[in-house]
């Protein structure tokens, strides 16, 4: 019974802070800019900019109109028109001596053929969402466990969509007893068409690696057929590495990604840059590179999700960041450095929509 009323008074607790006018008015803001975002293109916006307030807010509201009757389907584009014909009628007669306004009969009706529309899209938009709750437990499924055991490491691998699935991979694979091999990739945009290309990216990787003895020429295998099956301006970036846990050798090979880091006695060293990504060209070379760590090193691999996190300023989190970050922490566990890595980007980006995928593979050297 406790436990029950503790869980009410909390939940009107959160009702109560979401109805904080402050709260309301940081969340209408921020509501707003989405919405802008989403409808009107990065030109119109600029253009709204050069406008006085007044006639801002009339072509703002004019242009949002516009672009949502546009995305209606034309059955409830009809019934909009006819809702808003009945809001703004006046229509009178006359029964016997009497004269009636139809007035408010016929808002009320116009009021009700409104929310009839909205009711429509809220299923739509419910039924999509419940499909995407679907595939992102297919990619859950899919993910490894966030601490693999190899002998000699410790690993900590972490994934976070921008939406409810995304476009970020990572993964694991025992190659045989002494051999494992560790992916993070990153397919570029997000959502729904993302996710599609990560999973077939997942399955391509996992059904050649066990062919192949030379990384580069499964670089150029995998970008072949990236590069064959997906659509026009599609593209990938990943890093695939492989272990060996009797040596603190690391061989990878670094496809369009962010260039993996080493923390190494407090400072942060960038390793080379990586070839080009997957899917830019059908004919890309690719080459294994090399990394050796000492007992107490860590290798860190990230998703632009981190380095491009935005605060509410629209100012990226940056790897200026982030190396000051890493060279402030001393002999953590792996687990540690994600968890400050995590806590950092979330405290930088406060209330702002998150724009990427973040994810991280982090190693270090037992």
């Amino acid at each position: 019974m406790e436990n029950k009323q503790t869980g009410v008074s909390g939940n009107k607790k959160n009702v109560i802070e979401e109805l904080n006018l402050d709260n309301f008015k940081s969340t209408m803001r921020r509501d707003f800019k989405e919405l802008k975002e989403f409808f009107l293109d990065d030109e119109r916006l600029h253009k709204l900019e050069d406008k006085k307030p007044l006639e801002r807010g009339f072509s703002m509201a004019w242009l949002l109109f516009k672009a949502l009757f546009l995305k209606l389907t034309n059955a409830r584009r009809v019934l909009l028109i006819i809702a808003l014909i009945l809001l703004v009628i006046n229509i009178s007669g006359t029964i016997g001596q009497t004269n009636i306004r139809f007035d408010n009969f016929f808002k009320i009706l116009g009021g009700l053929v409104l929310l009839f529309i909205l009711m429509l899209e809220l299923k739509d938009k419910l039924l999509a969402h419940d499909e995407l709750a679907a595939g992102r437990q297919v990619q859950l499924a899919l993910m490894p466990e966030s601490s693999p055991k190899i002998p000699g490491w410790d690993v900590w691998l972490y994934s976070m969509p921008a939406n409810d699935v995304g476009g970020d991979l990572v993964d694991f694979i025992q190659l045989g007893e002494n051999r494992f091999g560790l992916v993070l990739g990153d397919v570029a945009g997000k959502g729904l068409p993302a996710a599609l290309f990560m999973a077939k990216l997942q399955a391509t990787l996992r059904a050649l690696v066990t062919e192949f003895d030379s990384m580069a020429d499964l670089g150029a295998k995998i970008n072949r057929i990236f590069h064959r099956d997906s659509i026009a301006k599609s593209f990938a970036s990943l890093v695939y590495l492989e272990l060996n846990p009797r040596s603190g050798h690391i061989n990878f090979l670094n496809a369009g990604h962010l260039p993996p880091l080493v923390l190494r006695d407090g400072k942060v060293e960038s390793t080379e840059k990586g070839n080009l990504g997957l899917g830019i060209l059908a004919s890309a070379p690719y080459k294994a590179k090399k990394a050796r760590l000492k007992r107490g090193d860590l290798f860190i691999v990230y998703s632009d999700g981190v380095s491009e996190a935005q605060s509410e300023a629209e100012e990226f989190f940056g790897n200026e960041r982030l190396f000051k970050l890493l060279s402030e922490m001393k002999d953590p566990f792996v687990s540690e450095v994600g968890a400050k890595i995590l806590e950092a980007v979330d405290k930088f980006a406060g209330e702002a929509p998150r724009h990427d995928d973040l994810s991280l593979l982090i190693l270090k050297r037992r």
